[in-house]
């Protein structure tokens, strides 16, 4: 298994020698009663969750490695902390600290966790056995196993909101879905998922799924489902670029639901890079003078990236040029790396959690929809990569008025003068809450920003019929060109609600949704017929 690091690893960090000495002494003292607790029979198990089970309270031994290894990892983070180091190799050492940490943490090794030990004597050595069948299988797919695969299918329990695929090219399907109601609004909606997953985040299982709740409210909704390219396609879909992805990708879904439904303008929703493709791509069709959007929703969406939290560890300009040299003609950034890295940014959940289970206990996972989708990833085109990994995350141009151009457009974000509803999620560890509200800096429309809890993904999938979480926001919206405030000023005014946020989404969405009439009796129209049944084809692809 290979544990990312981030570009560029530093050479030596400096400590003062008094900082060292008094990080020396309070280990040494720590190191100290923790022997003497332990000769004398008084070690408890620590406050950490791994170590709760009885196996734990009743192995001297073990507990004894446990407390070692925190208290090892308090010395190396009074180090980092310590160290003459910018703050941008500061997170890098932090980074590379908590990689080794939870490699090492003695719940990963046979020797040192008696839960392992017990499994193996009251098993009879059965759960060693089933853990070695579980690394050869997950060997043979290229990928560790998160959730039960067998429980799943595209189709049936997950993505199955009816619908139909009515448009289709190189990049991406259309798909339509089905109305749920007799009476339907006026103008559509359309949905920019990222193209670095799968869309079916969006569609889950009926009663998570953000796509059927949408259509239930009296929405047409229109989804892009990205193609997944792979190494064996002859078709140069390795070489597309950001400009066709905003052009044949998101203008053009665009286009098609305007299209079907007659309506001069949509209603656009974009979630993660599918927020920044679709402000990139509205910016690039104001550049041309149109405008086919009404309202803009953008879901835990980058696009000014001064922040980019954990992220940030793994960008540089040596990182940066030496993926433009392998892949900026041609190729594909994987599936798999780009899961791994994602991954290893919370390697404790979704790395070790898996080798104990899986391997040393012999564990089959439980069946986690979210989790299956978390094993489906895509490959993205080298060209398309390294054009996003250098104009945003490395020199963040795309925030600045021209700076990027685009088919000869140069974008201006602050263009984007339609109403918009910004979510973020308080949690999350990939665009950071405050990154996201910074956007309300950029677009120069009304602008409603709404706070929810829990990560990037749980933040966002969280239907009202649960009950689950909270949200938090401010009375009314920000007016045109009335400048937001201070991000730390927003939370303390904003008001925490509890439950899910999507009912005060579709309550927004609903002053633009036009008038009611009658749902349509067919999907498409004669210009673009269905062409198979949702979730469509390019979504069943599995990157190699």
């Amino acid at each position: 298994m290979r544990i990312p690091l981030p570009p560029s690893w530093p050479g030596a960090a400096t400590v003062a020698p008094e900082d060292l000495a008094q990080i020396q002494a309070e280990f040494s003292h720590a190191y100290a009663e923790l022997v003497q607790q332990a000769q004398g029979g008084q070690l408890t198990p620590p406050a950490d969750r791994r170590f709760r089970a009885d196996p734990w309270k009743a192995n001297p031994f073990a507990l004894f490695s446990a407390h070692l290894w925190l208290l090892s990892g308090q010395a190396l983070n009074r180090m980092v902390d310590a160290a003459q180091v910018s703050e941008a190799l500061r997170n890098r050492l932090r980074f590379s600290v908590m990689q080794w940490l939870e490699a090492t943490a003695p719940t990963n090794f046979i020797l040192t966790n008696p839960e392992v030990q017990q499994a193996i004597v009251e098993s009879g050595g059965q759960s060693l056995a089933r853990g070695l069948q579980n690394l050869l299988e997950d060997m043979a797919k290229g990928r560790m196993s998160q959730t039960d695969e067998r429980n799943f299918e595209l189709g049936r329990n997950l993505a199955a909101t009816p619908g139909a695929v009515i448009y289709q090219n190189a990049l991406m399907q259309v798909i339509q879905y089905a109305p749920l109601t007799d009476q339907v609004h006026a103008r559509p909606l359309v949905i920019i998922p990222p193209c670095i997953n799968k869309y079916y985040i969006l569609d889950l299982q009926p009663e998570n799924s953000f796509v059927r709740h949408a259509v239930q409210q009296g929405h047409t909704v229109f989804l892009v489902s990205w193609r997944n390219p792979l190494p064996t396609d002859t078709d140069a879909s390795d070489r597309a670029t950001w400009a066709q992805y905003l052009d044949d990708g998101v203008l053009q879904a665009l286009r098609v639901a305007s299209n079907v439904t007659r309506q001069p303008q949509v209603n656009a929703l974009g979630f993660c890079v599918g927020g920044t493709l679709l402000a990139s791509a509205l910016a690039l069709a104001h550049g041309r003078g149109e405008r086919p959007a009404a309202s803009l929703t953008l879901l835990t969406t980058l696009l000014d990236f001064s922040d980019t939290g954990v992220l940030d560890v793994f960008i540089d300009e040596l990182h940066v040029q030496a993926r433009e040299q392998q892949l900026a003609a041609g190729g594909l950034m994987s599936a798999r790396e780009l899961a791994t890295t994602f991954s290893f940014l919370r390697p404790g959940e979704l790395v070790w959690n898996y080798v104990v289970n899986n391997y040393l206990k012999g564990q089959t996972p439980p069946a986690f929809d979210l989790l299956y989708w978390n094993s489906d990833g895509t490959n993205l085109p080298g060209p398309f990569f390294t054009w996003y990994l250098r104009n945003t995350y490395l020199e963040n141009r795309l925030c600045r008025p021209g700076q990027v151009q685009v088919a000869g457009v140069g974008l201006d974000l602050t263009s984007l003068d339609m109403p918009a509803y910004v979510y973020a999620s308080r949690e999350d560890h990939i665009v950071p809450w405050k990154s996201a509200y910074a956007s309300c800096g950029l677009l120069a429309g009304p602008r409603r920003f709404v706070m929810g809890a829990s990560g990037h993904i749980a933040g966002v999938v969280n239907p009202p019929a649960k009950n689950r979480r909270s949200y938090w926001a401010v009375p009314g919206d920000l007016a045109p060109g009335e400048q937001a405030m201070a991000a730390d000023a927003w939370l303390d005014s904003a008001t925490e609600t509890a439950g899910s946020w999507w009912p005060d989404w579709y309550e927004w969405l609903q002053q633009h949704a036009g008038r009611m009439r009658k749902a349509p009796a067919r999907l498409g129209n004669t210009r673009h017929e269905p062409l198979e049944a949702a979730p469509g084809s390019y979504v069943r692809v599995r990157a190699l």
